[in-house]
């Protein structure tokens, strides 16, 4: 949170917000207006540590993208662990392919610049956060907004999508509609097109739709 990087409350003297180093900690939970660590979070890092300290070697098995790396990564990092480590890279969860993946680990090192993508992108998305949401409360002065890069476009698009709803008139329109029967087969089709007046759609269909149909043997009514 902001106040582990003495920046506490909102106040313009304090934007933009920019730590010269990121700080890891457990997940925060708030218990009477007071952030603290999840002490689920607390028990679960303890195990991990306890079995950190009993292996010799670390076979890294997360999520084989970006987003799984820097998991890995940012426990390993808050435990201070130093133990060597492999990673086990496989896009299938069959049997075949865990003991294939399994039996061709590759060096963790190889994977540095995919945790540092992810760092650099979880960094990112902070400093946008905690300095777009302060700004515009500041700016409004009418409450705590919350703003993100992923959370804010999802909930314009979707406040669009609502506006236009309900905003929606109904307009009528006209669509050409062609009938035909070959052999006692009925077959039918409907324009992609539509249009505004009876008049646009009569225009349109003209003698050419008769002859292309009466060119594959249909008649057309």
């Amino acid at each position: 949170m902001p106040e582990s990087y003495s920046f506490s409350g909102f106040h313009r003297e304090h934007l933009p917000i920019l730590p010269q180093e990121f700080r890891l900690v457990p997940r925060q939970v708030r218990e009477d207006k007071v952030y603290k660590d999840d002490p689920r979070v607390v028990r679960q890092l303890e195990v991990l540590r306890e079995l950190f300290d009993r292996c010799k070697s670390i076979i890294v098995a997360t999520d084989t993208g970006r987003e799984g790396e820097l998991i890995f990564r940012y426990v390993y990092n808050y435990l201070g662990c130093t133990k060597p480590f492999v990673r086990l890279w496989i896009s299938s969860l069959t049997d075949k392919a865990i003991r294939e993946g399994l039996r061709n680990l590759r060096e963790g090192s190889l994977y540095d610049n995919l945790y540092l993508s992810a760092k650099a992108h979880s960094e990112a998305d902070w400093l946008v956060s905690i300095n777009s949401s302060q700004a515009l409360s500041l700016a409004t002065g009418q409450g705590v907004f919350s703003l993100g890069r992923v959370q804010t476009p999802t909930l314009a698009i979707i406040c669009s999508r609502y506006r236009k709803n309900k905003q929606f008139v109904p307009q009528k329109y006209f669509q050409i509609k062609v009938s035909a029967t070959k052999d006692g087969i009925a077959f039918s089709a409907l324009s992609r097109n539509r249009f505004d007046d009876l008049e646009s759609a009569t225009a349109t269909s003209s003698p050419s739709l008769r002859l292309s149909f009466s060119s594959f043997g249909f008649s057309p009514r």
